[in-house]
């Protein structure tokens, strides 16, 4: 019997091929692997938080790699690895690492010309980032570490992000899908403001 994942809504489904990547066999309910995922990443954000890193560092498809493989790699074999399969949201299989070298030029860009605020720029690069949907899970939660290094190695504060567990469902959950989907048609504003919540 293998692990059967019911998704809440906004979470991609992992296919069986993803879902046998699970290195904690005794995981059977979906509040477990939450648990676990949930676990990996704390650790994760003590060494993650503990260091400054440089707009070149962020911006460096290895690091956006490694930081996966950091927050997920406990629990997933194929932590830090693009995905191989397309989902019901992203860009093509195919395109993930080409769409990825295009948003990191397009950041290295807005900064060198005060194109946007720094604040809007760290947004930018997540909502695109969570947009091409490298890995097979945890995107929401990668580009939002990710936004945050951005914005701090750009002078700012990191972002709150509604102060809430963006995983379950709930009221800030909704209204974080709702300014996705917002920026999806480049209204960034909204994305901002729950951000800063």
């Amino acid at each position: 019997m293998g692990l059967d994942l019911k998704y809440i809504k906004g979470q991609t489904p992992l296919d069986e091929e993803e879902k046998e990547g699970l290195k904690i066999k005794t995981i059977s309910t979906v509040a477990e692997l939450n648990e676990f995922e949930q676990q990996n990443i704390e650790k994760a954000e003590i060494w993650i938080y503990g260091k400054v890193f440089s707009v070149d560092k962020v911006l460096d498809e290895a690091f956006i790699k490694s930081i996966h493989k950091r927050m997920l790699g406990d629990v997933w074999k194929w932590a830090g690895n693009f995905r191989s399969t397309n989902k019901n949201i992203g860009v093509d299989k195919a395109q993930i690492q080409i769409e990825l070298r295009k948003l990191i030029d397009d950041c290295k860009f807005w900064i060198k010309n005060d194109r946007f605020p720094s604040e809007e720029i760290a947004i930018r690069f997540k909502h695109r980032l969570v947009s091409i949907h490298l890995f097979p899970n945890g995107n929401g939660r990668h580009s939002r570490i990710l936004g945050n290094l951005l914005a701090v190695s750009l002078g700012k504060d990191e972002f709150s992000w509604g102060r809430a567990n963006l995983v379950s469902t709930g009221n800030s959950r909704t209204n974080y899908i709702s300014a996705l989907k917002k920026a999806d048609n480049n209204e960034i504003e909204p994305l901002l403001k729950f951000a800063r919540s």
